[in-house]
């Protein structure tokens, strides 16, 4: 009995014992909930880490890019002077050089020989009609003079009526017919003269045809195209006829008919340099010669003519494209990214110390996805990287150098101007 009481009396202390645990427990966890947080150190508080980059001196070219074909600078249609002749011999190809007065083709001339022949007999014929008509001009004024001097001494004797009516009647009609004849004289030796100028003229042609029945270079080139036959019939290059005898490009000069946007054309100057690429990866240098004061209505595009000169690997017809430099600048860099423009002004994110400053600059050319900045920065100066970060003027940044790499060849700057910046550091 004693054993069972003293079992009782434990497990109701046990009871009790965790009950005033349990009540005890509560209450602390209560009182914990409901105090008031304690404030972190500022050693636990850590700035945010921005990426920045620092100014340097670069340089800027502001370029236009172009598209288009070579043609040549000059290309001149060779034609015979002299049609409806065979041709006899060919002594070029295309591809070849030509000096001018070099024999290009020769033709069949011996119809203009023949001619020729007829022409020095008519010439010769002529010249003694001429001589006749002169002798006949001499004996009419002869005829003349002697009719004359009888008719005058006719005159007395008929007033004094020792000389009949018919007879003075028959001096006088003598008289006057001496002087027509001397007056048809002179008429055919006119003839006789425009006789002879004529065959002359005709002459003239004929050596003109005969010495053209060689085609010769009119200048010194490079032959394009040849579209001579042996045996074919020489005819001069029309609109209707076709093609000409032969093409030569003038000096070999080459130059890219290219084709430029509109917006572009205003930053165009002659004389600026350009940079061809073609097909094959060659490349060239030349210079703007031409611009066309016309743009077509349906495409809005320019034409320009890019002077490439006398270069053998480039050939007629082929694609190029490349860039004309339009402009030139030396000065302080920022990539595209770190400059914020709205309102017609553009701002940077600086960070001097650990501070951020909002700073209102001034932009050059922009290329390559790096942009001049003209005012507002200093060399050495660092900006944040990405101006659309949310950060304000005077917020404290960890600032953290973002190498700024050189741009790889060229970038958009417009619709088609590309650029390049060199001397990225």
């Amino acid at each position: 009995m004693t054993l069972k009481k003293t079992a009782l009396w434990v497990a109701a202390a046990a009871v009790l014992g965790f009950g005033t645990y349990k009540s005890g427990l509560v209450t602390k966890i209560e009182d914990a909930a409901h105090a008031p947080a304690a404030a972190p150190s500022e050693s636990t508080v850590k700035a945010p880490a921005v990426s920045v980059v620092r100014l340097t001196q670069s340089d800027f070219a502001e370029t236009v890019l172009v598209t288009g074909s070579l043609v040549p600078r000059e290309e001149i249609m060779v034609a015979p002077e002299v049609e409806g002749l065979k041709v006899m011999q060919i002594n070029v190809d295309q591809g070849d050089r030509v000096r001018k007065g070099d024999v290009l083709a020769v033709l069949v001339s011996e119809t203009l020989d023949a001619q020729m022949a007829q022409n020095d007999a008519s010439l010769a014929r002529n010249a003694a009609v001429t001589a006749q008509a002169k002798s006949q001009i001499v004996e009419a004024e002869a005829r003349l003079k002697e009719a004359k001097n009888a008719l005058e001494r006719a005159r007395p004797l008929n007033k004094e009526g020792y000389l009949s009516g018919s007879t003075f009647d028959q001096r006088e009609s003598a008289a006057n017919t001496a002087a027509a004849q001397l007056v048809a004289a002179r008429d055919g030796l006119k003839s006789a003269e425009a006789g002879k100028r004529e065959v002359e003229a005709q002459r003239r042609e004929l050596s003109f045809r005969r010495d053209n029945a060689e085609v010769k270079a009119p200048a010194n080139g490079l032959v394009s195209r040849r579209g001579a036959r042996l045996g074919a019939i020489a005819t001069g290059a029309t609109a209707t006829a076709g093609e000409p005898m032969f093409r030569i490009i003038q000096d070999g000069e080459i130059e890219l008919d290219a084709e430029v946007t509109e917006a572009q054309i205003p930053k165009l100057r002659t004389g600026q340099v350009a940079t061809i690429k073609l097909a094959g990866g060659v490349e060239a240098t030349g210079k703007l010669r031409l611009i066309s004061p016309e743009i077509d209505p349906a495409t809005r595009l320019g034409r320009v003519r890019i002077f490439l000169g006398d270069n053998p690997a480039l050939k007629v017809g082929a694609f190029g494209s490349g860039i004309i430099q339009t402009a030139t600048s030396h000065g302080l860099s920022l990539p595209v990214t770190a400059v914020s423009t709205a309102d017609g002004e553009s701002t940077v994110l600086a960070v001097s110390g650990d501070k951020v400053q909002r700073r209102v600059v001034t932009t050059g050319l922009s290329v390559a996805g790096f942009v001049e900045i003209k005012s507002g920065l200093s060399d050495g100066d660092t900006v944040i990287a990405r101006a659309g970060s949310f950060l304000r003027d005077g917020d404290t940044v960890r600032p953290i150098l973002e190498e700024k790499a050189a741009p790889a060849g060229t970038a958009n700057s417009g619709a088609i101007s590309t650029g390049t910046v060199s001397e990225i550091q």
